[in-house]
């Protein structure tokens, strides 16, 4: 089994999945069925929208230099009117309705409510008194105003909501080539399943609500589904319902149960008999015993390369939902023709503390709500527990629209700490979450109380602190933060050594000094936090500007953080001395620039722990602060009768001249 025997990671998991998933080929649909559907070509318009001038009101199409005054109406133009043969001269009107063609000589329209209707003579042309002075082109959508002849309306890779369906019928195209949605197959296994019936069920027996969960899930995601029924714990019957499954055209198999250790567990092996199995172990709670692998299929002409994505899921029902959410609508998305097929994810703080696990990653049913506090002046994303969270317990997934990524520490995540929420659902509250970009954190405050006001506590020795990732991909959604939940993490499992630092603030922003300069300013200045680190943007490619945003920030410099951090990291990779972070304090804010690489945060955050807690207290202004082994600067003279004081400050200013910092006396 080789390296398919190993447990992987979620990220590695997600990895191996979407390279293996390749979108489908592309079929031309009618319009009233490309709803949902991936764009497979640019859409550019035939012909110019007005295609004529038309009116913006209804009212009188006017010369504008005549100006106020009384005119016979010589015309009426109407939508729908196909051609005006009387021209509009000096001292004449026309009557025109919203959207009517704007009469020849005519450029600018009086609305009707700037006219006066006056009484005519018996057998002559009606009069109007025009009230109003208009300028030019008043009202009038000119050819092409809103759409061009030949401009692109939709691109490759846009997702056709019904705007994009309007669209489309509005430049006149009835058909259109679309990534088409995966045909997928679910079976169930188990001795102990029956079909979901209101008659008493037997001893060992269980209602099959994997089966139908699938199949509604995969419907959502508005695929061809094909219902492969029960098997029983029988190789040769599983085995008979994989041939019959894969000569079928699905393009993606899922079954759930018998992917464990039992030894009637057979979907494993019988899957690594027909193709290459990738994983059979996730490190992840619920949901360890997941399977995926590759099957070739058919060898004629029409099915040559053909391959079908096989997953094997867990058998409780829970863990099965779960993993469906995690891997199996990545996977559809990918094969959609979905540019970032990942889910999206927010910040949420947490209602109530949760508890996470010791050793998994664990991915918590929750429901996030966008919420407004009693003053409507902090608003957020809010996360609720379902409750518990056992993976038999289908009533967790219940109400449930997001999963919220706990990182293992095995400790109680208290009410208001930031957390990582992977978007299943509509969020409540909350409208457009399909347009959220696989990867977002929000900003949790506008106010620097607002762990208080979520938790109904207040302890004034707390530090604050706000977790800044910095990275293009991320921000544009192409693709999962890891770097911000990893350094959240490592802050709240280190809060006692820090005096009690809380995470309170998380946010992603591109790579691009404006936006960092804007966010450390406003949480230096406004929010008053006591720590901001930034992740990413360091290193030496043209878009790396984490530290010249910073150094434009602070007001003094730090560099001994980033010898300490420097040092730590050249023992992993000789590339730390790429480094070009830099730190320093802005008023009462100690802000550090970081690696974006997740572990790297946690190897520079242990390096910084022993003297970071005095750090914040001085920057603070407390200056009775002293370190547990401070030894005051006259006493500390080296074995040679050199003053350390002196050589500390010579090793600092190395550093500083190293990383492009200042030092003075």
């Amino acid at each position: 089994m080789g390296e398919a025997s190993k447990m992987v990671s979620v990220e590695e998991a997600l990895e191996i999945l979407l390279k293996a998933a390749q979108r489908l080929p592309p079929v031309t649909v009618p319009l009233h069925v490309a709803l949902g559907k991936i764009l497979a070509q640019d859409v550019a318009a035939p012909d110019p929208l007005p295609p004529y001038p038309a009116s913006i009101k209804d009212g009188y199409a006017v010369v504008a230099s005549d100006g106020p005054g009384e005119y016979p109406v010589i015309t009426e133009s109407r939508a729908g009117d196909d051609a005006i043969d009387v021209t509009v001269t000096p001292g004449t009107i026309a009557y025109v309705t919203t959207g009517g063609p704007i009469p020849n000589g005519a450029d600018a329209v009086v609305q009707v409510e700037d006219t006066l209707l006056v009484e005519s003579a018996v057998g002559g042309p009606k009069r109007v008194r025009v009230l109003k002075q208009v300028a030019k082109g008043l009202d009038i959508r000119p050819v092409g105003s809103d759409i061009a002849k030949g401009d692109v309306v939709l691109k490759s890779g846009d997702h056709l909501g019904a705007a994009e369906i309007g669209l489309l019928a509005t430049v006149g195209i009835t058909a259109v080539k679309v990534y088409p949605t995966p045909k997928i197959a679910v079976l169930s296994t188990g001795d102990e399943l029956v079909e979901p019936t209101n008659e008493s069920l037997n001893r060992g027996q269980i209602r099959d609500s994997n089966r139908a969960m699938i199949l509604a899930a995969a419907v959502q995601q508005n695929c061809e589904v094909v219902d492969l029924g029960i098997a029983h714990d029988n190789e040769e019957e599983i085995e008979t319902i994989f041939d019959r499954a894969f000569s079928s055209g699905i393009d993606i198999l899922i079954t759930s149960g018998g992917v464990s250790m039992g030894d009637r567990d057979f979907v494993k092996p019988l899957l690594e008999k027909r193709g290459k199995l990738h994983f059979h172990k996730v490190c992840m709670k619920p949901g360890k015993p997941i399977t995926f692998a590759e099957i070739p299929c058919g060898s004629t002409e029409s099915k040559a390369g053909k391959k079908i994505l096989a997953f094997g899921l867990p058998g409780n029902p829970v863990s099965c939902l779960v993993c469906f959410h995690l891997f199996v609508v990545p996977t559809i998305r990918r094969l959609s023709g979905w540019i970032h097929p990942h889910l999206p994810r927010v910040h949420a703080r947490l209602k109530h503390s949760v508890k996470a696990d010791r050793v998994r990653p664990e991915f918590h049913r929750a429901t996030v709500r966008w919420e407004f506090t009693k003053d409507a002046e902090i608003s957020g994303f809010v996360a609720e527990s379902t409750g518990h969270q056992i993976s038999s317990r289908l009533l967790s997934m219940k109400s449930a629209n997001a999963l919220l990524e706990l990182p293992p520490t095995g400790n109680s995540i208290p009410a208001g700490t930031s957390v990582v929420a992977i978007i299943i659902s509509d969020i409540i509250g909350f409208s457009g979450t399909h347009n959220l970009p696989s990867s977002v954190t929000v900003p949790l405050t506008q106010q620097s109380n607002v762990r208080d006001v979520i938790t109904g506590k207040s302890n004034g020795s707390e530090s604050r602190v706000a977790i800044l990732t910095v990275s293009d991909t991320v921000a544009s959604g192409a693709g999962p933060d890891r770097s911000g939940p990893r350094a959240v993490s490592v802050v709240n499992s280190s809060s006692e050594k820090l005096g009690g630092a809380t995470v309170i603030a998380t946010a992603v922003v591109p790579d691009e000094i404006p936006k960092i300069k804007e966010l450390l300013e406003k949480w230096s200045d406004v929010d008053k936090m006591d720590l901001i680190i930034t992740l990413g943007g360091t290193g030496f490619t043209p878009r790396d500007v984490t530290p010249e945003a910073t150094k434009q920030v602070i007001h003094k410099e730090t560099p001994g953080l980033l010898y300490v951090m420097m040092r730590e990291s050249l023992k992993v990779t000789p590339f730390a001395m790429l480094s070009r972070s830099a730190a320093g304090i802005r008023g009462s804010t100690l802000i550090i620039n970081m690696p974006g690489n997740p572990n790297a945060v946690a190897e520079c955050m242990e390096a910084l722990l022993p003297a970071l807690k005095h750090a914040l207290k001085q920057v603070k202004g407390d200056k009775r602060e002293k370190h547990p082994n401070h030894v005051p600067h006259a006493q500390a003279v080296g074995p040679t009768g050199t003053d350390t004081w002196e050589r500390s400050y010579k090793l600092a200013a190395d550093v500083a001249q190293e990383t492009g910092c200042s030092c003075s006396h």
